[in-house]
């Protein structure tokens, strides 16, 4: 019974000279142990001879541009995105070689790769029979870095671990996020500080991405291949509307910093936390309204290819696929902007701390040589904490989304870190809570480490 549909969605160079009539391909590839990977490579480049057409076969050049609907048998409907086909095609290429072939189901049982049957991997992948065609559909996972990268490209291998570190990474995070956000309102409320409502909110805006993430993922798993619901396309917004507050928030961070360092006289701001808030929370939610009401929001799908060259697909429910310019403004120059201008306020703070140190390491000179030595070691160790501390607080982890544009490596280093935000928050919140009580207990303290830590304006 032919029950095995088998679709290929390749592009080739109008300079590709075919091999061989694509009549003999399946008889001469069956000679060739596994004979799949011999009918993948060979099936794409042949050529299509004689007047009448193949019976259960297409081969034909297609518009990337809109979705693929093709009947290789009256039984069988093979579809395909306008998305996949966009990462199929070559630089310059209008048009996708789409073939499709039915195959007799005999030559894809399970058995040894040694008697040139060979099988696909079926894994993630769901065969249904509604009566009339058969419906094969595949649903595998989804990570963090396809948030600030709309064209990433990744095997599906590489796939599925980086999912695996981006749920484990952002299950940590919002459960450190939640022990962050109650302790920075015992702080706030033991000692009400501009810098602690600051840090405050861009918790609750991570608390709110790695969720949404998270739920956006699990959510996309019950659709089918063709569905796309409301509450899919609601939760896009929400999990851009999150993203979008946690740049937003980690730019007034870098805004609280620079009056702190720069402005640091005259810089009384009348309800200022309130005005932060609406800025912080009121332009994400303008954003992500005005990209709602334009149909933004939807399933997001991502070609995978593994080791054998087979194609598969990775979903999640965000921009869809066909809006990618919305979310390079929104997800990629945006956060650019930010970083740029809080990576100038690190530094700031580096250029504020050594300063600080050389003119104190100059009236403390004269002294016990070894104790001033592990003094010295001390405040660097400091220093270098809260350095990273800041690095952190600032966003500067989301800088590395440009090396998801270069090399595999930057992908996992960049799923890595930005999945774990929630903990480095936490930490954070940790080293203020901390540095509160230690302030409590002892009247000398650090002033160089202090103004950057614990800063607040007049109310």
């Amino acid at each position: 019974m032919w029950i095995s549909l088998f679709p290929l969605t390749l592009v080739w160079l109008s300079t590709t000279q075919a091999s061989e009539p694509c009549q003999t391909v399946f008889i001469e590839c069956q000679k060739h142990v596994p004979w799949t990977s011999c009918y993948e490579d060979k099936i794409a480049s042949c050529m299509v001879k004689g007047r009448l057409p193949m019976l259960n076969f297409i081969h034909q050049r297609v518009s990337w541009k809109q979705e693929a609907d093709k009947s290789p048998t009256p039984q069988h409907r093979l579809q395909i995105s306008s998305s996949a086909l966009q990462r199929s095609r070559g630089a310059s290429e209008e048009e996708v070689l789409l073939v499709a072939t039915v195959i007799n189901s005999t030559f894809f049982k399970e058995s040894p790769r040694q008697d040139g049957t060979g099988s696909w991997n079926t894994s993630g992948c769901d065969t249904s029979d509604n009566g009339s065609e058969f419906i094969c559909s595949c649903n595998h996972l989804s990570f963090f870095a396809v948030l600030v990268n709309p064209a990433l490209s990744v095997d599906e291998s590489d796939a599925v671990n980086l999912s695996y570190i981006t749920y484990v990474g952002s299950a940590l995070s919002i459960f450190f996020t939640v022990i962050s956000l109650i302790i920075y309102i015992c702080l706030q409320r033991r000692r009400p500080e501009k810098a602690i409502g600051v840090h405050l909110q861009l918790t609750g805006a991570l608390l709110c991405l790695h969720l949404s993430f998270l739920l956006c993922c699990f959510w996309v798993w019950q659709l089918n291949e063709k569905e796309d619901d409301w509450v899919c396309r609601g939760l896009g917004l929400l999990l851009h509307w999150s993203l979008l507050a946690t740049f937003t928030w980690t730019a007034l961070e870098g805004f609280h910093l620079y009056l702190l360092l720069v402005r640091v006289f005259n810089i009384y701001i009348r309800r200022y936390l309130l005005k932060l808030s609406l800025v912080g929370w009121g332009l994400p939610t303008l954003i992500a309204v005005v990209c709602g009401i334009s149909g933004v929001y939807g399933k997001y799908s991502l070609e995978l290819r593994d080791a054998d060259n087979r194609n598969s697909t990775a979903e999640i429910c965000w921009m869809s696929s066909h809006r990618l310019s919305v979310s390079f403004v929104t997800t990629v120059a945006f956060p650019c902007l930010v970083i740029l201008c809080n990576s100038c306020m690190l530094g700031l703070v580096v250029f504020k701390l050594w300063g600080l140190r050389a003119g104190r390491g100059g009236a403390e000179s004269g002294g016990d040589s070894e104790k001033m030595t592990r003094e010295k070691w001390m405040k660097l160790w400091k220093d270098c904490a809260t350095v990273l501390g800041l690095s952190c607080v600032l966003g500067l982890p989301w800088g590395l989304a440009s090396t998801t544009y270069i090399s595999l490596s930057g992908i996992y280093v960049f799923t890595i870190l930005n999945s774990l935000q929630g903990v480095f928050m936490f930490l954070w919140s940790l080293a203020l809570s901390c540095k509160s009580r230690s302030d409590n207990n002892s009247s000398v303290r650090d002033p160089s480490t202090q103004k950057m830590m614990t800063t607040s304006f007049n109310n």
